[in-house]
């Protein structure tokens, strides 16, 4: 433990935390041609290639990545969630932090719903994540609102003598 002296003269220093989203803590200035950071949730992206991976060891599927090159023009490899997608090359993305467990090295996930990128159908529960609407308002009948009913001027009883 340092004494008061100690403190006074060298002080405590701050630990610096590593971001666990790089690419998203930058950007790039094109005036000046370098990047500077600038930390942000999103950034869009544009898609450079869809292909399909496989997740490590406990479990077995075809999860669904995107190579993408940011607006900074960093690549990176993000997860598309969801059943189904309609992303091809040259397709514009939102992409957030997120990293995929069962994936080594993907870190960020494309928001599903925004720019090219449709939600998912026929989805139920977490919608939000998924950017899917809610199903079924156009078939539900709607509840019919009285009228109030005009009410006369003079007080409710006949006025025709």
């Amino acid at each position: 433990m340092p004494t008061v002296q100690q403190l006074i003269k060298k002080g405590r220093k701050k630990i610096a935390h590593k971001t666990k989203v790089p690419a998203l803590a930058e950007i790039y200035s094109s005036l000046r041609r370098r990047r500077k950071p600038a930390p942000s949730p999103f950034k869009r992206a544009v898609v450079l290639q869809v292909r399909t991976m496989t997740p490590k060891k406990p479990n077995s599927a075809l999860r669904k990545v995107a190579r993408v090159r940011l607006s900074n023009g960093r690549e990176v490899t993000s997860y598309i969630p969801g059943e189904g997608h309609n992303l091809a090359e040259h397709s514009i993305v939102l992409v957030r932090g997120g990293k995929v467990k069962d994936l080594p090295g993907i870190k960020y996930t494309i928001v599903r719903g925004v720019f090219d990128t449709s939600g998912v159908e026929a989805r139920r529960t977490s919608r939000s994540i998924y950017g899917a609407k809610k199903t079924g308002e156009a078939s539900r009948p709607q509840p019919a609102t009285a009228a109030p009913e005009p009410v006369a001027a003079g007080g409710g009883g006949e006025e025709n003598a």
